[in-house]
């Protein structure tokens, strides 16, 4: 990742979630477990883009299963990080520590 270059923060959710579900990554179970962990209405488009980005960025691979019937004769891409994709996730990491570094929560003056 280029100096100065960060992930949004969907992204790195999206990452996450891949990291989570491994061999099992594709976009509906992308979109379940973030939507399960967070507590989102993730829409399936806005999964969709961003695996599109993060492929497009080299963050991601992506591969086709063969068509299957429970699918309607459909394939299945999985999901999986590049080594890019890992220094990403591990940058947004650090930078997330950072930030966080010295801080107590909950923080004060916050919904009672």
């Amino acid at each position: 990742m280029a100096k100065g270059e960060s992930l949004g923060e969907f992204e790195y959710l999206i990452l996450l979630a891949i990291l989570r579900l491994g061999t099992d990554a594709y976009g509906m179970r992308v979109r379940r477990e973030i939507s399960e962990r967070t507590g989102r209405d993730v829409t399936i488009g806005a999964v969709y883009a961003t695996l599109d980005r993060l492929e497009a960025k080299g963050f991601l691979t992506g591969a086709l299963s063969d068509p299957t019937p429970e699918r309607g004769g459909r394939a299945k891409k999985s999901f999986h990080l590049t080594g890019a994709g890992i220094e990403a996730a591990n940058r947004s990491r650090q930078e997330l520590d950072s930030m966080l570094d010295g801080l107590v929560f909950p923080l004060p003056g916050g919904s009672r």
